[in-house]
């Protein structure tokens, strides 16, 4: 059986669902409550009872306004713009949803090129350009449509550098490190919520 917590979370329950831990009661009554396995993951359930996934219950992000936000979502669609390389929503605890937005490098040539920008140009040089911060808007627009507006980016800055895994901002399977990328990032992300 499966069904959705009040906050979101898959629940499921089952014989053959994970019965507890070993000789770890505490554990165990962290996992299973009522006897639902507590997955850790973030869907919904359609009218047929398909199950989507949307995210990871920790990594849900509560705005100052008490909004819950799944980034994978709207990461998700921002990602999917050949110029973005990798996307990360900020707002915990912040009065609005922001992002932390790389470039892909290969694309970023090919498109500095097709809009006249000087050969050799880089997220670095061209961060600040209209046209770039207008082309990155359209792939943060596309996000914002799949989330609601509490939910949807109000800001974004481009980053210089890309999240690598030698920095520790990403795994060897390509998922983000929130924790790392907010910490090396900690500038640009008051500087979304900085007041012009």
């Amino acid at each position: 059986m499966l069904r959705i917590a009040d906050d979101g979370e898959v629940l499921v329950h089952g014989e053959h669902v994970f019965s507890g831990y070993w000789n770890n009661e505490a554990a165990t009554a962290e996992a299973l409550a009522d006897g639902w396995f507590h997955t850790g993951d973030i869907g919904t359930l359609d009218e047929d009872g398909y199950l989507a996934i949307t995210g990871r219950k920790k990594e849900i992000l509560v705005t100052a306004g008490g909004k819950n936000v799944a980034p994978a979502v709207i990461e998700d669609r921002i990602r999917a713009h050949a110029l973005v390389a990798e996307c990360m929503v900020v707002g915990d605890g912040r009065p609005f949803v922001g992002a932390l937005v790389t470039l892909d490098e290969e694309f970023l040539g090919r498109w500095a090129a097709e809009h006249g920008k000087p050969a050799g140009s880089t997220a670095a040089s061209l961060k600040n350009d209209a046209d770039l911060l207008a082309e990155v808007q359209r792939a943060v627009d596309d996000g914002n449509a799949a989330v609601s507006k509490a939910e949807s980016v109000r800001k974004f800055t481009i980053l210089d550098s890309q999240f690598t895994e030698e920095a520790g901002h990403i795994t060897p399977s390509l998922k983000l490190k929130r924790n790392v990328v907010a910490k090396d990032f900690a500038d640009e992300i008051e500087a979304i919520y900085r007041v012009a």
